[in-house]
């Protein structure tokens, strides 16, 4: 777990070390810088696995040069193939594995290597870079491309002097509250997309970005609900076994929820020694799990470590967040996520987190509403714009508003897009052009279900998930691993029909079956109150000066494409109880700090 950098830049060392400080946290261990032709590779590390200094990169073999962040889990199986092609290895770890793996099968090792990565390998004599990406976006990849010169990074922060911001992303961000891949803040800044390489010539100054992995359509599974249990519990305990292997001490995060237990479990079952378990938690009750996920540990007899979410945790956590986060990032529960990290950082180096398991098996609220409302579309659109125009007659309260956006939204694919990016916009001009980078799940399953998932995975999870996850744990230089985005899993969930994963309501219906192997049904089986803090609250009361303070016509007037008007009523209506808009309050307010910390 790392960072990395490469440019054609000219530029001195001492200039590029200065770039990546800014991201230092990522790699506190070792920082390397080396030029090869005229090309500057720099990479931070974080040393998990053979902590020798002869696993510091950049790592050079004969002409190939790696700089390389994350994880390759099954680098063993990998090493033992290569071993067996007479490569002879220097170090223990997982870099080396993928540079002897690449001249060995070139790309295709991609599509042998099963973990989070993002990576850049240089052949010196062909003039050629090849970069990759992890199949499900868990580790970052930003790069500038303008006219054949180029920057990659972990991170924007060392990419962004002299960039413009790009409004069209500001927009983007007010509908999603994150700003997805491809686009970034700024102009000429990009993201590489999960499950892609980009391949750059040098010789001719061109780039080739192409995908190598995908959520195909598939046939569902013939296997029976029993062995699909059994064949699931499986893959589970592999995908916890090789995430294991690590030469720093580690531990799990627990919450009150099923899929951290569950990982939790498994873990502590398969760890040689006692697994150390960590939980965050509320001083309001609607939303701590911490009795919970304590009654999971002393089940699991784990060696357990909670702390208390509080409103002054808010405001020193709060630079952080808009410091290493680099662009506008409205998930509230990164706050959370931010204090959860810095207290496990006191014990271990390495965390597995129960991440994937909603998108995968259903277990999100609005799978709930998908199923209420996915009967509404059974109307011609004609007739339930009628009936929005009746109910518009009756009142204009916040639900029946709430009520007609829903009757009238155009088909079953709008529904499911409004699931991620709301029916009720900020915008004063909303253009949703850039959902075509997304549009694939409507022709990667015929159920509404499935198809609400795949945009999950693709959407939600890489752009707002992962990445919160990502920069939470790399600010107190943590390296978090998540059984459940194993591939493996997501392509075989998949495969198992729906009424394996959502049966009659009871969403992660087989996760649910193989947890009670290991914790009673009868504790794990509560209420779940999500992993997010009580903002909606804090508006309102603690933090109410502070939001208010946030929102001047000065600063308002400069974001561009926000429909103010709109904004301040929400807000207005959120302080008096009238409708709860925490949500669009939160990433407005986020916004503005972060256009002040940036001087824009």
């Amino acid at each position: 777990m790392c960072g990395i950098y490469v440019t054609n830049i000219t530029s001195s060392k001492e200039e590029v070390k200065n770039k990546i400080e800014r991201i230092q946290f990522r790699g506190p261990n070792y920082t390397g810088i080396k030029k090869v032709d005229n090309l500057t590779f720099a990479h931070l590390r974080l040393a998990i696995l053979d902590l020798d200094e002869r696993s510091n990169q950049p790592m050079e073999i004969d002409e190939f040069t790696i700089v390389f962040n994350g994880e390759i889990y099954n680098f063993e199986e990998l090493r033992k193939k290569l071993e067996l092609k007479g490569h002879k290895f220097l170090t223990t770890g997982d870099t080396e594995v993928l540079l002897r793996g690449y001249i060995e099968w070139g790309k295709n090792v991609i599509d042998k290597a099963n973990g989070m990565f993002s990576l850049v390998i240089y052949n010196s004599i062909t003039k050629q870079l090849f970069c990759s990406r992890d199949r499900l976006g868990v580790k970052p990849f930003y790069y500038y491309w303008k006219d054949g010169v180029f920057e990659i990074c972990s991170q924007l922060a060392p990419l962004k002097n002299g960039k413009k911001i790009n409004n069209d992303a500001i927009s983007i961000y007010l509908e999603c509250a994150y700003i997805p891949s491809p686009f970034s803040i700024y102009e000429d800044v990009y993201k590489l997309p999960p499950g892609y390489n980009l391949e750059i010539d040098m010789l001719s100054g061109t780039q080739n970005i192409y995908s190598y992995w995908d959520l195909q359509k598939v046939d569902k599974t013939n296997l029976n609900y029993e062995d699909s249990k059994n064949k699931l519990h499986e893959l589970l305990k592999d995908a916890v076994k090789i995430r294991l292997k690590s030469d720093v001490p580690y531990g799990t995060f627990l919450s009150g929820g099923v899929d951290s237990a569950l990982i939790s479990s498994i873990a502590s079952k398969t760890s040689p020694i006692k697994i150390k378990t960590f939980t965050i938690g509320f001083e309001n009750p609607l939303y701590d799990e911490s009795k919970v996920a304590k009654q999971f540990s002393e089940i699991i007899d784990s060696d357990h470590t909670e702390v208390i979410c509080k409103p002054k945790d808010f405001y020193e956590m709060l630079p952080t967040l808009l410091e290493v986060y680099d662009e506008p990032f409205a998930d509230s529960s990164a706050l959370p996520s931010l204090l959860l990290n810095k207290i496990t950082k006191k014990y271990v180096t390495m965390a597995l987190s129960g991440d994937g398991g909603d998108e995968s098996f259903l277990g999100y609220n609005h799978f709930d509403a998908i199923v209420k409302y996915k009967k509404i579309f059974l109307v011609p659109l004609f007739f339930r714009k009628i009936i929005s125009h009746l109910l518009g007659l009756t009142g204009k309260s916040n639900k029946i508003s709430s009520i007609r956006r829903l009757l009238e939204v155009k088909d079953k694919n709008a529904f499911i897009e409004g699931t991620f990016i709301g029916y009720n916009s900020l915008l004063k001009n909303r253009k949703l052009g850039w959902m075509n980078h997304y549009r694939g799940y409507r022709t990667s399953s015929t159920d509404i279900l499935q198809k609400t998932a795949d945009l999950n995975i693709k959407l939600w999870l890489e752009n707002d998930s992962n990445v919160k996850v990502d920069r939470a744990s790399m600010a107190s230089s943590v390296e978090v691993r998540s059984p459940l985005l194993d591939y493996r899993i997501i392509e075989f969930a998949r495969e198992l029909p729906i009424s394996y994963r959502y049966n009659n309501g009871r969403k992660k219906h087989i996760l649910k079956e193989i947890l009670k192997e290991y914790i009673p049904e009868e504790v794990f089986n509560q209420p779940k109150k999500g992993f997010s803090i009580p903002i909606g609250h804090w508006i309102r009361d603690e933090l109410k000066e502070e939001f208010s303070q946030s929102f001047s016509d000065n600063l308002l007037n400069k974001i561009p494409n926000l429909d103010i008007s709109k904004f301040k009523k929400m807000y207005e209506d959120h302080l008096l109880g009238k409708g709860e808009y925490s949500s669009y309050i939160w990433r407005v307010y986020i916004l503005s700090k972060w256009l002040q910390k940036n001087d824009i």
